[in-house]
């Protein structure tokens, strides 16, 4: 079956207003990085105890999302789900997007952005850092290889190859965004394996709930719409990710509580950590996953395009809550250098690290997500990555 593709065409209202909130964001966004590389890091809410703050979920937020966001070409050129193939150009290029806003904030958030060129040019290759620099590159590399062979009639025979060769390095890069915490033995609710395998299953989850919420805007504009079969098997999809995160989640809370040095961080997480402790199970467990999942099962009937995008948004929000309380909860509780004694100096050893976002943290990160969407919606507006009307009817 012959596939048909268009342009983002619209004169829908709400396609205007939203194009210039994401420019006024990204400008914003962008102002708010050289107030911070100009007046320092003193204007934000991080200090020498939280050195990853609220820019670093956002940006871990898009990097993972854009692992994910390939969901759904994956589907489509290596499992062959026919009915995925309509959006799988959109699902590459989102991908893409979400990865260039995701790294722009961390380039933007390190002060000096110039030193950039050290890091590429200096290697040192016991430091999961170096190795992230090749995963991201290669990642973008591959994936826009992947979009030209189904761009180019003559290269369409090599699409499966290119989309498993994408598909396998995003779990490369997904594991090696996990092992940044897992490998990092100076806090003390990090240090695990499970981050990998947890931060792999959350980019699925992200990245699926974000193109379902960012394409169904843009489906509206462009007067497209998702066939009843992707809705279910999206939904299904979904709901698959949600449950498998929630089983991890257990076997890692429950590993660290058979380890008697990680009881501390634990208590202070599910029980004594205030905002940590509120986002975990508000947040991460509820909103993100016994929610969606008691109401995906409450009724047997199909589930319709907007139930899909309120459970989509609850995952966003739920899966958000969960990098805010690893990445921030985790630096907030102090390394145990002595278990079971308690340790305090001038310098807040054994201290719980207080941290508050501020708003030129808050202002890079959404200017991110704004970066991200902009550079999607202005793509599409010059190459064909939107399935017409004859893909829908035809599947």
């Amino acid at each position: 079956m012959t596939e048909h593709f268009k342009l983002l065409k619209s004169d829908h209202p709400a396609y205007w207003v939203v194009l210039i909130l994401l420019a006024v964001f990204s400008a914003v966004g962008y102002g708010a990085a050289h107030y911070m590389d100009v007046e320092g890091h003193w204007v934000t809410g991080m200090n020498n105890q939280i050195v990853w703050g609220l820019p670093h979920v956002f940006a871990i937020f898009l990097i993972l999302s854009a692992s994910g966001a390939l969901n759904i070409a994956s589907m489509s050129s290596v499992f062959s789900q026919k009915d995925y193939k309509p959006w799988a150009r959109a699902s590459g290029l989102l991908s893409i997007c979400l990865l260039i806003g995701g790294l722009l904030i961390l380039v933007l958030d390190l002060g000096r952005p110039e030193r950039l060129i050290v890091a590429m040019t200096h290697y040192n290759f016991k430091s999961i850092f170096a190795w992230n620099i090749f995963l991201y590159v290669g990642f973008l590399g591959l994936v826009v290889i992947y979009l030209w062979s189904m761009f180019e009639h003559g290269l369409n025979k090599y699409t499966g190859k290119a989309g498993l060769f994408a598909f396998s390095w995003r779990f490369v890069l997904t594991s090696g965004t996990g092992s940044i915490f897992g490998f990092l033995v100076a806090r003390q609710f990090y240090d695990s394996a499970m981050m990998v395998p947890l931060f792999i299953v959350l980019s699925l989850i992200l990245g699926t709930a974000l193109f379902i919420l960012i394409m169904s805007v843009i489906s509206q504009w462009s007067g497209v719409s998702f066939s009843d079969a992707i809705v279910k098997k999206l939904s299904s999809l979904l709901i698959g990710f949600i449950a498998l995160e929630l089983f991890l989640v257990v076997v890692f809370h429950l590993t660290n509580l058979y380890v008697t040095e990680h009881h501390g961080v634990e208590y202070f997480i599910l029980f004594d950590g205030q905002q940590y402790t509120v986002l975990f199970w508000l947040g991460q467990v509820l909103l993100g996953g016994v929610l969606p999942l008691l109401y995906y099962f409450s009724t047997s009937r199909e589930k319709t395009m907007p139930e899909l995008v309120g459970l989509s948004l609850a995952v966003v929000v739920g899966g958000f809550s969960q990098l805010y309380v690893i990445i921030i909860g985790g630096q907030a509780y102090p390394l145990a250098l002595f278990p079971g004694k308690t340790v305090s100096s001038t310098f807040f050893d054994g201290a719980i690290a207080h941290y508050v976002p501020r708003l030129p943290e808050l202002l890079l990160g959404v200017g991110g997500i704004a970066i991200s969407i902009l550079l999607l919606i202005l793509t599409m507006r010059v190459l064909p990555f939107l399935p017409d009307n004859r893909a829908h009817e035809a599947n």
